[in-house]
């Protein structure tokens, strides 16, 4: 009799969504969201969220309403802080993570480690050093939490930097260390996706989720004036054209990517 094969498991997914802007992002990932997990079939499901209040900071109830629709985690940045409500929920709420590299006693925490279908993905969220504020440096400190985490098979970074030297080189810091490294904050999507040599999945920016017809997010008329005046303002966030950016991370085994595909898709087509 001839012995029946196992049928191969399938690989693990993760889905990484570019930082949400405004009612427009989010009611673009809300839109996506659906198709985007029966077409791809992750098996975690990332977002960062640091711009999804009115395009400055988060709020619970905002935070719920992702991780409801079926976000996994929220990842954070320069504006974890601003609005006062998230303040005390992130030493509540342990699937948001604001950047490691702050300070210590700051609330919240720096990363989170995520179980489906019998995996394991821990989520860091860095701050850039160059041209960011953030009290420890990003090399040193991913360094410590990869440590802490060495039980975990899987490990994605959110690395929120304004420049992209600094993100090029986490990528390469990181090669073969975290099964993805993928930048968010200058809400442009870069066209340098790849899986670096030593097997960790690398984009400088998955780009931004919320109004493509905008400067990075925020009402055309505002920036512009800001640009031509030369003086500070208020800006509000853009809402025309909504679109959902990011990246499917496919891995290839314990700490290594077989590919990374940028996604672009726009809200409710």
């Amino acid at each position: 009799m001839e012995a029946r094969s196992e049928p191969a498991e399938e690989p693990v997914r993760i889905l990484f969504i570019g930082d949400i802007v405004g009612r427009a992002g989010r009611r673009a990932l809300l839109a996506a969201l659906p198709e985007l997990r029966s077409r791809l079939q992750p098996t975690f499901v990332v977002a960062n969220g640091e711009n999804a209040a009115g395009g400055l900071g988060i709020t619970p109830q905002i935070a719920e309403e992702l991780l409801a629709a079926g976000v996994s985690a929220i990842t954070l940045g320069n504006h974890a802080y601003h609005r006062r409500a998230i303040i005390p929920y992130l030493d509540i709420e342990t699937r948001i993570v604001r950047p490691l590299n702050y300070v210590h006693s700051q609330p919240g925490r720096g990363y989170c480690v995520l179980e489906s279908a019998g995996a394991r993905l821990a989520v860091i969220n860095l701050s850039g050093n160059l041209f960011m504020r953030a009290a420890h440096p990003a090399f040193s400190e991913v360094a410590r939490a990869l440590g802490e985490l060495e039980h975990v098979e899987h490990v994605l970074v959110d690395f929120h930097a304004e420049a992209t030297s600094e993100k090029v080189a986490m990528g390469f810091h990181l090669d073969g260390r975290a099964t993805a490294v993928v930048g968010t904050h200058t809400h442009v999507q870069t066209a340098d996706a790849r899986v670096l040599p030593g097997g960790t999945a690398y984009i400088t920016d998955v780009g931004m989720t919320g109004a493509r017809e905008s400067v990075i997010g925020v009402e055309r008329a505002q920036a512009l004036e800001g640009f031509l005046t030369q003086m500070p303002g208020h800006v509000d966030a853009a809402e025309d054209d909504p679109w959902l950016m990011g990246a499917l991370i496919t891995c290839a085994g314990p700490r290594k990517a077989a590919s990374i595909e940028p996604i672009q898709m726009p809200a409710g087509r």
